[in-house]
């Protein structure tokens, strides 16, 4: 009644998925935490392991997309979403810090939600970038720190975003309302003087 060789073929399909998943998320974890490495390098101006962390990154996002040549379902796998978005903040990150420039979508390869999820990341970290460098008088950094994600806020405010890229679009606008209160002490700190 039942074709047995098609439930083996079945069998073996869903095995070979769930083989290559777990590599995906097994990588995915490489990629996440090098590119948490590279933030926190970019933090330290220790840029050469940034770029070392970056490069281990994009060697793992190539492993993970000849994953997913195999198995196109792999798209749909949280572990991967997160890692890429990870990424993309620790690309525009360094870059913004190093270059003064953010890296197109194009140049990233990334899915334009990735890219925004990752735009909207970085501004904690541009943020905490801008109060460390208040802290240590370079106020300059802080002023253009607040005028690129206030830029940055002004055109994701076109967007109508749903879920979770409402939720961290909205994270824009609290680190923006800090980096405000932040460049306006900064202001009557030096009208006072």
């Amino acid at each position: 009644m039942l074709n047995k060789t098609e439930f083996k073929t079945l069998r073996k399909q869903m095995e070979a998925f769930d083989e290559a998943r777990e590599q995906a998320i097994r990588k995915s974890r490489d990629l996440l935490r090098n590119s948490k490495s590279a933030i926190y390098s970019t933090h330290r101006k220790d840029y050469k392991s940034t770029e070392e962390c970056l490069k281990k990154a994009r060697k793992t996002i190539t492993e993970i997309e000849n994953l997913i040549k195999k198995e196109p379902a792999l798209t749909q796998v949280g572990a991967i979403t997160d890692a890429l978005e990870e990424y993309t903040e620790a690309e525009c990150y360094y870059s913004f810090v190093k270059e003064n420039k953010i890296p197109t979508i194009k140049e990233l390869k990334v899915t334009p939600e990735v890219y925004i999820a990752g735009l909207s990341d970085m501004t904690g970290e541009l943020v905490r970038k801008a109060i460390n460098a208040a802290i240590n008088g370079d106020y300059k950094t802080s002023i253009k720190i607040k005028e690129f994600v206030e830029e940055l806020y002004s055109e994701l405010m076109l967007f109508e975003f749903k879920g979770q890229l409402r939720k961290k679009f909205d994270s824009i606008k609290y680190g923006l309302e800090k980096v405000e209160e932040l460049v306006l002490q900064i202001k009557m700190k030096k009208l006072n003087r």
